[in-house]
């Protein structure tokens, strides 16, 4: 189970969330209760790849000192096996408190290990689809990797279980396939541009391509204003 309040994992029938002190008797958990306000598939959405990278790059370049730390700190520890999910998480959450304008920390890349389970869940399914989309032409992978770019924003925004959260991402990105897939695809360009400038600028890419996929999310979906209150 699963603190509705911060999302950090509990052992079966505590009371309160030893992360955050929030009571769990009567609070909804990832997979056991309908969020109060469920959520619904938006209709007729259109991809702005180009805007969103250009509003990623402004929020970058407005703490970039920052954002090339918390980049060096991602890259070094993404190595390590089964936690590229957390991290992942951690990266959204550090670039959702800067969007809304909140105190972020660098210790915000390692509050993702509050959602472990469902992050790592997520990253192997994601990794396993986009693996056999690629042995298809290559083509439906790129539209698999699109298919669930959101679902960690899912999980950390909307506390949603690993398949919910996929599912979710998926409803978004069906509205227009190709214009998603051609975002993921100017993300990749972007980050190939980096490790073209001797690798060092990977550290300025990687977090404009997690800034541009948290903008698109915070247009089309938008926060919960319960999450924006426990970051």
């Amino acid at each position: 189970m699963f603190c509705q309040r911060c999302g950090t994992q509990l052992v079966s029938g505590v009371r309160f969330c030893p992360n955050c002190g929030q009571t769990q008797d009567d609070t909804p958990v990832f997979g056991s209760a309908p969020n109060p306000a469920p959520w619904i598939p938006p209709t007729g959405i259109r991809a702005s790849g180009g805007r969103w990278i250009g509003e990623g790059w402004a929020l970058v370049k407005a703490d970039l000192g920052n954002y090339i730390v918390i980049s060096l700190l991602f890259i070094l520890l993404s190595g390590v096996p089964l936690i590229q999910g957390p991290l992942i998480a951690g990266f959204h959450i550090f670039t959702m408190k800067k969007l809304m304008g909140r105190n972020a920390e660098f210790g915000d890349l390692f509050k993702g290990f509050n959602l472990f389970v469902p992050t790592l869940v997520a990253s192997l399914l994601i990794g396993l689809f986009t693996f056999a989309g690629t042995l298809l032409c290559i083509i439906p992978g790129l539209v698999v990797a699109a298919m669930y770019k959101f679902t960690y924003l899912f999980i950390i925004d909307k506390r949603m279980d690993f398949w919910p959260a996929m599912q979710a991402s998926h409803a978004v990105v069906k509205n227009d396939y190709f214009g998603f897939t051609m975002f993921l695809i100017l993300a990749f360009l972007v980050n190939l541009l980096g490790v073209l400038c001797c690798v060092v600028g990977l550290l300025v890419t990687i977090p404009l391509t997690f800034a541009a996929i948290t903008v698109a999310y915070k247009e089309i979906v938008g926060f919960e204003q319960r999450t924006l209150d426990s970051l």
